[in-house]
C-alpha cells in the first residue's frame, strides 16, 4: 500500500521542499510529487506543518532503553536499544561493543546476524570498539581486555556476513599489513583509543583507516611540533571523524575550528551512548563499576567520562544552538556522511525515490513526532 506525507516542509538532504509529498511504498520512497499529484490510493499522513528529514544514523550505540550491549549480547538487547533511540530520530545504528572477551565478541557478531535477519529495525552492522586498544589512552575501557590484533581476531572481525563492520583500534599496536587485510576483508578501520603519533597516523591511513572514533577524546591532541592524532585527522580528505557533540566530550569552540579544518562532508555526529538514553533510571553498572548520568553527563565515581546520556536529535540540536551550523548541515552530519562512510550512500542519508523509507517528522524545537523506518511507522 502507498502512503503519502503531505503538509510538511521536506529537506531531502540537497533541498528543502514545500508544496510536496513524499510517497512510500513497499519499504522504499516511491516519490517525492508535488500535492497535487499525489497517487489517489495513496494513505494520507499529514505532518501539519512539520519537517520531514532523512532518518539519523548513529555508529556508535553501547545501549540504551536501560540496557547494555556488552551485558547481554543478543537480539532482545538490540530490540530495546533500537527502540529506545528511535525516539529520538535513530532509525539507522551500529550497536557497539566496548572491549570484551573474543567470546562476547562473538555473541553479539551472531546477535547482530540474527537480529538483521529477523528484520529488527534500524540495526545496520556492529560496531567493534576495541579490545585492540592502547592502555594508554584506556578512558573508561577495561585494559585487562585488551590484546593483540593476531590471525584469529582478524578471522572473529571479518565474520559478519551481512550489514557492515566497524573496528575501532590503536594503529600503532597493529601493522598497516592487518588493516590492509581488515580493509580487505570489508571491514571499515577506524582510529580510537590510540597513542599513536602523526606518522603512524598517516601510516594507517595509507593502508586504508577511513575514520577517527570520538575525534579529540582518547588520542593524542595536536600541537605545535607534533601533530599527532587529531592533526592527521583533520588534515586527511577523505576519512571521516565521529563527534560527540554533548558540551562535555569537547568544548564548543573546538569543534567549530575542527569542522572549519576538516573536509566538507567528513563530520559526522555520534552519540557513544550508554543504557540511560530512553530511560527513566539514570544509572547502570559498567564492569562492576557504577556509571551515573547527571545533567546529560555520564561519568565515573572519580569523573571519568563513561559514554554519553546523549541521543542524535540532541547533538543536531546542539550543532545548531552551540556550534552556529545550519540545520542543514546539522542533519547530514547526523544521516547522508554517516551513510557515505558506512558505503550506504545510495540507499540511506538521503531522501529520493528507490531509497529506503527511512524517515523523521520533527517539530520547530527538533523534538519528534513520527519516524518511519522501511516505511514501517512509528508513533511517539
Amino acid at each position: 500500500m502507498k502512503h503519502a506525507l503531505i503538509n510538511a516542509r521536506i529537506f531531502t538532504g540537497d533541498e528543502w521542499l514545500t508544496d510536496h509529498a513524499l510517497v512510500m511504498e513497499a519499504g522504499r520512497i516511491l516519490d517525492l510529487c508535488p500535492t497535487t499529484k499525489i497517487p489517489s490510493d495513496a494513505a494520507v499522513f499529514d505532518a501539519k506543518g512539520r519537517c520531514l528529514l532523512p532518518g539519523l544514523i548513529d555508529i556508535q550505540v553501547n545501549g540504551g532503553g536501560g540496557v547494555l550491549f556488552n551485558d547481554a549480547p543478543t537480539v532482545e538487547t538490540l530490540r530495546i536499544m533500537g527502540a529506545a533511540h528511535r525516539r529520538f530520530g535513530t532509525t539507522g545504528f551500529l550497536p557497539t561493543l566496548i572491549s570484551d572477551d573474543l567470546e562476547v565478541m562473538t555473541r553479539g557478531i551472531e546477535a547482530v546476524t540474527q537480529a538483521m535477519a529477523e528484520g529488527v529495525p534500524g540495526v545496520l552492522g556492529i560496531h567493534l570498539e576495541g579490545p585492540f586498544l592502547n592502555p594508554q589512552r584506556k578512558g573508561v575501557h577495561d585494559a585487562d581486555k585488551f590484546r593483540r590484533l593476531d590471525r584469529k581476531a582478524l578471522e572473529l572481525l571479518s565474520s559478519l556476513k551481512t550489514g557492515k563492520t566497524l573496528v575501532t583500534l590503536a594503529p600503532e599496536l597493529t601493522t598497516p599489513e592487518m588493516i590492509r587485510s581488515l580493509v580487505s576483508a570489508g571491514v571499515l578501520v577506524s582510529a580510537g583509543h590510540t597513542a599513536a603519533d602523526y606518522q603512524e597516523t598517516r601510516l594507517a591511513l595509507n593502508a586504508g583507516l577511513s575514520c577517527f572514533t570520538h575525534l579529540f577524546n582518547a588520542m593524542t591532541p595536536m600541537s605545535s611540533r607534533e601533530p599527532g592524532v587529531v592533526g592527521a585527522a583533520l588534515e586527511d580528505c577523505n576519512s571521516w571523524c565521529g563527534l560527540i557533540v554533548d558540551g562535555y566530550h569537547v568544548h564548543p569552540s573546538t569543534l567549530k575550528v575542527a569542522i572549519a579544518a576538516k573536509a566538507l562532508g567528513k563530520m559526522l555526529l555520534v552519540t557513544d551512548a550508554m543504557p540511560t538514553v530512553g530511560a527513566e533510571h539514570k544509572e547502570f553498572v559498567l564492569k562492576g563499576e557504577t556509571i551515573r548520568a547527571v545533567n546529560g553527563r555520564c561519568a565515573t565515581a572519580d569523573d571519568t567520562l563513561a559514554g554519553s546520556d546523549l541521543d542524535m536529535l540532541s547533538a543536531v540540536r546542539n550543532c545548531v544552538k552551540d556550534l552556529d551550523l545550519p540545520l542543514d548541515e546539522a542533519v547530514r552530519m547526523a544521516s547522508r556522511y554517516p551513510a557515505e562512510l558506512l558505503g550506504m550512500a545510495r540507499e540511506l542519508g538521503t531522501l529520493a525515490p528507490g531509497y529506503r523509507a527511512n524517515v523523521i517528522c520533527i517539530d520547530d524545537d527538533l523534538r519528534l513526532n513520527q519516524s518511519w523506518i522501511d516505511g514501517k511507522v512509528l508513533t511517539v
